[in-house]
């Protein structure tokens, strides 16, 4: 790293911690400023918030170290996140949250489950299994965030430079988590100041920011993609077809892909599921809640995946560049910030670098940002006699996110790998909350005492994996997922019904699709043709299997081109042009005007 590319991340921390200043003022007027930003934030930027917030540091080394081990075949393994979210929030869900008109996605608990102590039960639950998911995640983010800079920024001279026993120990044996935790700090910084109004803000800056550096890290791979380069990859690297088994990989590090085509049926099914259960227990909810009309609020979700189209192509160059010129990278973890510190030019290394923390910065402020929001929103004011003192309450909004980031740490301290807490949280933890999360908006008869089972009894058996990683991941996956489907289902039929008018209010306002049976029948009758049009589930699912191919043209067509495989891209590219003009009919022309 020279001088200029140090240079250049100061003064961007400089920036965004100046812009948290600015906007403290209009963020702590109140609970509704600070966590939603008024709902007077442009849907654009709403939705380049919601994009970059997902392109983190941590999340892109493990694109790339799964790229670089599993090639095109790992864009299969992005389904257990839900990667193609964006089509499920543009086609409908993104307009279901916005008509909530909540403030977090707990407290919806109670617009759909009533004020009673069920309604009140799956508040408090859905609040905790979000602190839990979203701690977690900072956790995973310290893991990344310590192993990216620790390349970078070499403490082990500082080490050399002083006789202090106890500071030496920190610059040689916890470097990372030493770097983790300067990084972290300063984010949260701006983060306290200015809640969601600097979130978003300079969430925009970031996404101009990691683009650029995206971009040249793309030319740069494609460039570099000379014949001989090229003949050097891996066998059938550029394949997406799905083996069943990958016998080279038993006994190894990466023996959880040996049946790969076991495991791509787990990822694909907890994607469909994750994804049609709206938002989970992360920042998603809030971006669509502060949308300024559930009209702004699809416009947000169609736009959500165009922002990320170049992180594929970013990831893709990484993982080609280090197959192809850099060698001697032991952890598969640490390829992307090797690759750039040894592959780009002085200058460039220190734009792309400000743009990778920019990318951190964005997830970290947004998870530390939400987290808050759920302990003060759902946990602190429930409890509280007195909340009727905004600035008192943001206050609290300000102690929730420090404890939020302090108990991130201890779990990032405590993680071994990048890989290991992540499939903890998204197959484990995660498959706790799938089923109930999916029942709660298209079955009538489910209720707050069965969405709180579900969701308790799913953490229980989550925690399985966590003391046993030796267990295969599918068996975890669909014992946590049977065992919270039971609970769902058996506690809502032994306890009463949600009231009628609970739920004729919530069919009223929202206004989804399923089985909603009695409730239904009896809200049309009241609903206005002209204004309130009930969502058409066979339109919505048109419109969704088309956002999705358009996703998934725009993200493996970039990737397909760094690479100079230009047929494959060509061919990704017609199909998202197809099904995007196919939706200007079914889907841009039939928006709510709401």
């Amino acid at each position: 790293m020279a001088a200029v590319d140090y240079l250049i991340v100061v003064v961007y921390f400089t920036v965004v911690i100046a812009l948290g200043f600015w906007y403290q003022r209009r963020a702590s007027r109140n609970l509704d400023a600070y966590f939603l930003g008024g709902k007077s934030i442009h849907w654009l930027a709403l939705a380049m918030s919601g994009s970059v917030s997902n392109f983190d540091i941590t999340g892109t080394m493990w694109i790339v170290s799964i790229l670089f081990v599993l090639g095109f075949k790992s864009m299969w393994h992005h389904w257990m996140w839900g990667f193609l979210m964006g089509a499920f929030f543009l086609s409908y869900m993104g307009k279901w949250v916005r008509r909530s008109n909540v403030m977090t996605a707990a407290e919806w608990m109670v617009t759909r489950f009533g004020h009673g102590p069920a309604g009140g039960f799956a508040r408090t639950t859905y609040a905790l299994m979000a602190v839990i998911t979203l701690t977690s995640f900072i956790g995973y983010a310290f893991q990344g965030i310590g192993k990216f800079a620790s390349v970078y920024i070499p403490l082990e001279r500082l080490a050399e430079a002083t006789d202090i026993g106890w500071l030496q120990m920190l610059c040689t044996q916890y470097e990372g988590h030493v770097l983790a935790v300067a990084i972290m700090a300063a984010t949260t910084f701006y983060v306290l100041l200015g809640g969601l109004y600097s979130v978003v803000v300079t969430d925009v800056v970031q996404t101009v920011i990691l683009t650029a550096g995206g971009l040249i890290i793309a030319y740069l791979a494609w460039d570099r993609m000379t014949p001989e380069a090229m003949a050097s990859l891996p066998p059938d690297w550029t394949s997406l077809a799905v083996p069943w088994r990958i016998p080279e990989f038993a006994g190894t590090e990466h023996a959880g892909f040996e049946f790969f085509g076991a495991m791509v049926i787990v990822w694909v099914l907890k994607g469909l599921l994750l994804n049609a259960g709206g938002p989970a227990q992360m920042y998603d909810f809030q971006r669509f809640l502060a949308a300024r009309s559930a009209r702004d609020a699809a416009k947000v979700g169609a736009a959500w995946s165009l922002f990320l189209i170049v992180r594929w192509a970013m990831a893709v160059g990484i993982a080609l560049l280090a197959l192809t010129h850099v060698a001697g990278v032991a952890d598969t973890e640490k390829v992307m910030p090797t690759v750039l510190r040894d592959g780009l030019p002085v200058g460039l290394r220190g734009l792309v670098l400000a743009g990778l923390l920019a990318a951190f910065m964005s997830t970290f402020s947004s998870t530390v940002n939400s987290g808050a929001s759920f302990i003060v929103r759902d946990i602190w004011q429930p409890l509280a006699r007195d909340t009727g003192d905004d600035r008192r309450a943001v206050r609290i909004g300000y102690l929730a996110t420090v404890g939020v980031v302090l108990v991130g740490l201890a779990i990032g301290v405590q993680a071994e790998s990048i890989s290991r807490i992540w499939n903890w949280m998204m197959m484990a933890l995660g498959a706790a909350v799938l089923i109930p999360n999916l029942l709660r908006w298209y079955w009538w008869r489910m209720n707050g005492w069965g969405y709180a089972a579900g969701t308790l009894a799913g953490l229980a058996f989550s925690l399985i994996a966590l003391v046993r990683p030796d267990v295969p991941t599918w068996w975890t996956f669909a014992l946590i997922c049977v065992t919270s489907l039971t609970a769902c289902i058996t506690l809502s039929l032994a306890t009463a019904p949600v009231d009628p008018q609970v739920l004729l209010a919530f069919y009223r306002s929202v206004r989804p699709f399923g089985l909603w049976g009695p409730i239904q029948h009896e809200a049309y009758s009241t609903l206005d043709p002209t204004k309130d049009r009930c969502e058409r589930a066979p339109l919505a699912m048109v419109n969704l299997v088309l956002g999705m191919v358009a996703i998934a043209g725009i993200y493996v067509g970039p990737m397909y081109l760094v690479g100079r495989w230009y047929a494959q891209a060509c061919l990704c590219f017609a199909a998202a042009a197809l099904a995007a003009a196919v939706m200007y009919f079914t889907w841009y022309r039939n928006l709510p005007c709401d």
